[in-house]
């Protein structure tokens, strides 16, 4: 699962300084304008979203939640189509890393596990890159991409295959193959390769860890104690939530193995289309908690809404805390959000890491713990900026599956972030790409508008 194909503060404070000497703007107006342009890029001709949902976070309190579109749509009778609501839950694709990222801190305060112990000491086999036999690998490791595990040999292996990942993942293994799941630039903990597959080792360590399935010990770790509906496991929503859930649209079809976009088609779903039928469980009855966390999808397949994600964000600039209520320890804040990686800036065998990702370039130049750190690199599809006028560096997540992408980002210090759920496109995406970023153009406009009218609280640009 792709994070992107693929940012920000030094000017903040200035910004925000020159906004609080003006006039008070009528919120109106500047909810009329945030509406007028995202209304714009949802509707663009040929270049059309299935729906929209956007948070604004300005100084600790959300201004704006937006939605736009539908979660549903009827080809053959529009008026049958339901809108995106508040409610509406996506599946947030690569953000889920973040989210798990929380449910590992959490287990280290239960005293369940450590960020650096040996984590053959949880899976209860050895695990270790064959090109470096005598490094261990961590947590850590794993949550920051340093682990050496790559995605080559696939990051997901459904209940009908009945997989124990100690067959992928050590030499004696029947899965193992020819080992392409273990990258040879260098021993784990010092290169970063933007992977997948640890998400999954990772979900297998909480479930050895905790004796508990992964989904169902999200929920009791995060999502119970937050009051957020979702989570990772659709079979197991109620009925609310399960037609609450957007499908995931593209309008694109595959005709003889080739990919055909057709802007002027019908929408076709990809996925979590609920209308009609329940979600099939992702486990069999039978399945060995601990053997097999790629089973839920730890690096992708959470459901959570916008305004979900917002009060996630809002726990972490507040320390831990939720409406009164210690979700994290404070230090678990600072543990899971410090920079654990930075790119070195050079290339090839000097490299510490792969900074480019897809078509973009410079997209990845620091990472903490399950959180990637925008530092306001920009270029002609190529970079991390987040606002046009730069300036807003982040912490936070970016998600790209099936149609849907997405964005949470936000800035401790200032209090201030920026979320959108894209329900898919109507056109190849790569054909759209970014003037000042590795996102997509139509990314950078949405991220442009929510800053511009959301978190500056500007009327005009």
């Amino acid at each position: 699962m792709r994070p992107r194909r693929l940012a920000a503060f030094f000017m903040v404070p200035l910004l925000l300084g020159a906004c609080a000497s003006m006039p008070s703007l009528n919120h109106t107006m500047l909810d009329t304008v945030l509406d007028t342009e995202l209304k714009a890029i949802v509707a663009a001709p040929t270049r059309a979203l299935a729906s929209l949902s956007v948070a604004a976070v300005r100084g600790g309190v959300v201004v704006a939640d937006r939605q736009y579109g539908h979660r549903a749509i009827d080809n053959t009778n529009p008026a049958n189509s339901i809108a995106a609501d508040s409610d509406t839950l996506y599946r947030i694709a690569s953000i889920s890393k973040f989210i798990t990222a929380l449910g590992v801190m959490k287990l280290v305060e239960e005293g369940k596990v450590a960020l650096d112990t040996d984590v053959s000491d949880y899976l209860g086999y050895p695990l270790r890159n064959p090109h470096f036999p005598d490094t261990a690998i961590t947590l850590r490791m794993l949550m920051n991409h340093t682990s050496s595990l790559r995605d080559d040999a696939g990051y997901y292996w459904d209940a009908n295959a009945n997989v124990n990942l100690n067959d992928v993942l050590t030499p004696s293994g029947t899965l193992y193959g020819k080992g392409a799941m273990w990258g040879k630039e260098a021993k784990p903990g010092a290169y970063f390769q933007y992977v997948n597959f640890s998400w999954g080792v990772i979900g297998t360590i909480m479930e050895r860890a905790s004796g508990e399935r992964f989904d169902r010990l999200m929920r009791r770790l995060l999502l119970d104690p937050m009051a957020l509906p979702g989570g990772f496991h659709p079979a197991d929503f109620s009925a609310t939530d399960l037609q609450n859930t957007a499908t995931l649209y593209r309008k694109r079809s595959t005709i003889s193995g080739k990919e055909i976009w057709n802007s002027a088609g019908p929408w076709v779903a990809q996925v979590d289309d609920y209308r009609n039928e329940r979600a099939i469980p992702r486990a069999n009855p039978n399945y060995v908690i601990g053997t097999n966390g790629t089973l839920f999808g730890p690096q992708g397949n959470c459901r959570l809404t916008a305004k979900g994600l917002a009060a996630i964000m809002l726990m972490l600039m507040n320390n831990g805390t939720h409406n009164g209520k210690l979700i994290l320890q404070p230090a678990s804040v600072e543990t899971l959000l410090a920079r654990s990686w930075q790119h070195n800036g050079l290339e090839g065998a000097a490299s510490n890491g792969a900074a480019g990702y897809g078509g973009g370039k410079n997209v990845f130049n620091a990472w903490g713990l399950g959180n990637q750190h925008f530092v306001d690199k920009t270029g002609s599809n190529a970079g991390d900026r987040l606002a046009a006028r730069g300036g807003f560096t982040a912490v936070g997540h970016l998600g790209d599956a099936w149609g849907l992408t997405s964005a949470m980002v936000f800035d401790r210090k200032s209090k201030n972030g920026m979320i959108f759920l894209i329900g898919g496109v109507s056109f190849n995406p790569d054909t759209n790409p970014g003037k000042y970023s590795a996102l997509y153009r139509h990314e950078e406009q949405i991220l442009d508008a929510i800053y511009e009218h959301g978190v500056l609280n500007n009327a005009t640009r």
